[in-house]
């Protein structure tokens, strides 16, 4: 390492972690990356490999036209993004949206972070705040943070900690669903990144089925809470399926078992419901239930996921899960460059600041490895616009959401400022005001020009 730069320490080698140390280290800094695993485990992981996606295997949309998340997914790649890259390179079938094989990302984001020559990895845990000598840490070790660290950062903030309940949906060996019955289609058969239009399986159920297994997921054994964990709340977008069963008979119709855009082949119409799994490997030897997070117990899932039809005899690589998810209040402890108010040394990262998904997440690690960077070299940290998808976000967790009812946040147009009220648009000759997917349009093209014009302001900069 060179001696005249003093390392940044990040803590946590999950997604925003890995892009904090690269983009660290490829802005010239040294960096001290430090994982617990395998030292101590997680509720949650399964290796010890950095990068682990412990939940889904999907980033979700790749459309960066008219998507929030894909133009995220765009920004990032402008900034040089390992996650990413490592996305890209290991992307698995998957409709419009952007699904990764887990142990080739992983392996990847590992062996591009060990072989550069600024990055140190040291394994073992931080058990609470860092050392004081520290004096530039990154703290990224997302909603499974060792409770010491916890612990510690709730002390030394005197702010209450937030927590809510993710659940982790199963995983099926494609070998042991019933073809007779299901189906390969993607919704409208429309392809996705590397994709056919059949990227998905389809099992259909009709009303009597549909409404036998609503009941089934009503009336299983699920997981006991302990009493401190009983007032949690859920996250919306990660909400266990039993949950949404309890909140109405067709919730489930009208979410992840929407038959919109799909056409049963044996019948040739559409089914009153359809269970839809997404390739998990690159082999397609693995797929995972859509939207089926569960806090169900592993017999009951077996039992209860075998009723629908085409998974009869269902082999499960992986079954469903449950574990604590806590988050700090960022709007209320962290400045605009994600520092911790009352200790700047500090950084934040991740989910850990309320973000909600693996590119948000990513997405702040970049942006925390980048102020850092700044910081080292001298040079005044600048945050991007706020015309995009990264610089909305950001400004969402520090400080234009509302402390006192702040939950974690997906990206998306809503955290972008509107288009300008004089745009319009011409349609059949006419001229009428942006609305629908075409403000989504415009609101997509103007995040990434200014982007650009961020990003070469800042290479100049650094020149």
């Amino acid at each position: 390492m060179p001696s005249t730069i003093v390392p940044v320490h990040v803590i946590g080698g999950g997604l925003a972690g890995s892009e904090a140390a690269w983009t660290l280290a490829n802005s010239g800094v040294p960096v001290i990356l430090h994982e617990m695993r395998p030292v101590r485990g997680t509720d949650a992981h399964k290796t010890d490999g950095l990068a682990e996606l412990v939940c889904s295997n999907s980033f979700r949309s790749d459309d960066h036209e008219a998507n929030a998340v894909g133009v995220l997914h765009e920004e990032l790649r402008r900034c040089g993004s390992l996650i990413l890259e490592a996305g890209d390179a290991h992307k698995v079938p998957a409709g419009s949206a952007l699904a990764v094989d887990r142990d080739g990302f992983s392996a990847m984001v590992q062996a591009r972070l060990e072989a550069h020559p600024l990055v140190t990895i040291e394994r073992g845990e931080i058990e609470g705040l860092p050392p004081a000598n520290w004096d530039s840490v990154i703290i990224a070790t997302g909603p499974l943070t060792s409770p010491a660290l916890a612990e510690a950062i709730q002390s030394r903030t005197g702010s209450d900690s937030l927590a809510f309940f993710d659940a982790i949906a199963p995983i099926v060996h494609t070998d042991s669903i019933n073809f007779d019955v299901a189906w390969y289609q993607s919704r409208y058969d429309k392809p996705g990144p590397g994709g056919t239009g059949k990227d998905y399986i389809n099992c259909p159920l009709d009303q009597d089925q549909y409404e036998t297994f609503v009941q089934a997921l009503l009336d299983s054994e699920k997981m006991d809470f302990h009493e401190w964990e009983a007032t949690t709340p859920y996250f919306e977008g990660c909400m266990p399926i039993e949950v949404m069963a309890s909140r109405g008979l067709d919730t489930l119709r009208y979410g992840p078992m929407k038959p919109i855009g799909l056409t049963d082949p044996r019948t040739g119409r559409r089914a009153h419901a359809v269970v839809q799994l997404r390739q998990d490997n690159a082999l397609a030897s693995l797929f995972n239930i859509v939207g089926f997070q569960t806090k169900m117990r592993h017999g009951e899932q077996v039992r209860v996921f075998r009723t629908i039809p085409g998974l009869e005899n269902a082999e499960f690589a992986r079954l469903g899960g449950l574990h604590r998810n806590t988050f700090i209040n960022s709007p209320r402890l962290l400045d605009g460059s994600l520092r911790l108010k009352v200790e700047p040394r500090l950084r934040f990262a991740g989910q850990i600041t309320g973000v909600e998904g693996y590119v948000e997440s990513s997405a702040i690690g970049l942006l925390a490895g980048r102020f850092a960077a700044a910081e080292r070299l001298g040079r005044p940290p600048e945050q991007p616009p706020r015309t995009t998808a990264l610089g909305g976000l950001l400004a969402h967790i520090t400080g234009e959401a509302n402390p006192e009812t702040f939950q974690p946040m997906n990206v998306n147009f809503g955290l972008l400022p509107p288009p300008d009220e004089a745009e319009t648009i011409t349609v059949n000759g006419k001229r009428r005001k942006l609305k629908g997917l075409d403000r989504k349009k415009v609101q997509a093209r103007r995040a990434l020009s200014d982007l650009d014009l961020w990003l070469g302001r800042t290479r100049a900069a650094a020149e």
